[in-house]
């Protein structure tokens, strides 16, 4: 029990590993990103329409969207069921004692980075909605405004690739320009070879 006391009394200065809230909006904008900037390229690459691209873009972002919160909800739920179901099991073998002993549980879930309000699996989903379709908007908004060179999408995206890139370096105490270049370089790459399979089959079907 001393070591748990000592562990709730311990004044911690570490950073949060988990970067809160900012971490998994800021991966959720990033997968939308280059998925659906993979996927205009490839339609793009196919020498389609620029209306053919929107429907696309917007078909991929409202898929993307819908499956990521699906996917969130889904882990949110699961955690949540499992961490009640051990404190349900806990407290059914408490014979003793009863206060102290579901103290010393609580103590022991805070220690491995739990707190007593679980996690909304709804609020999981619609942030990891909300994130993702904003990430999966930039490489579309170029075409809903008329712009029909493809040197606009790949400006306004590379420039929202970096950025995300930076600021999840920063939450790793990582170099921004470093982080920057990387997730620039990785959504560059797939957009190169989802373009390039885009311009074969569009080939191969024409």
């Amino acid at each position: 029990m001393a070591d748990l006391t000592y562990v709730a009394e311990v004044h911690h200065q570490h950073r949060d590993v988990t970067g809160g809230w900012l971490r998994p909006a800021v991966f959720g904008v990033m997968d939308g990103l280059v998925s659906n900037a993979a996927l205009l390229a490839g339609v793009v690459g196919s020498g389609a329409a620029p209306a053919t691209v929107v429907v696309a873009g917007l078909a991929g972002l409202a898929a993307g969207a819908f499956s990521m919160a699906t996917g969130e909800y889904t882990s949110v739920a699961s955690q949540r069921e499992l961490t009640q179901a051990e404190i349900a099991t806990e407290r059914r073998e408490i014979t003793e004692n009863p206060e102290a002993e579901e103290r010393e549980l609580a103590l022991v879930y805070e220690a491995r980075g739990l707190t007593e309000d679980l996690p909304s699996p709804w609020v999981a989903a619609g942030s990891s909605f909300l994130a993702f379709a904003l990430g999966a908007l930039i490489p579309v908004l170029p075409f809903l405004f008329g712009l029909t060179s493809i040197l606009a999408p790949i400006a306004v995206t590379g420039l929202a690739l970096f950025g995300t890139g930076a600021l999840v370096a920063r939450l790793t105490t990582r170099s921004p320009l470093f982080g920057g270049v990387r997730q620039l370089a990785l959504g560059a790459a797939a957009a190169t070879v989802t373009y390039g399979i885009g311009a074969l089959v569009g080939t191969a079907v024409s």
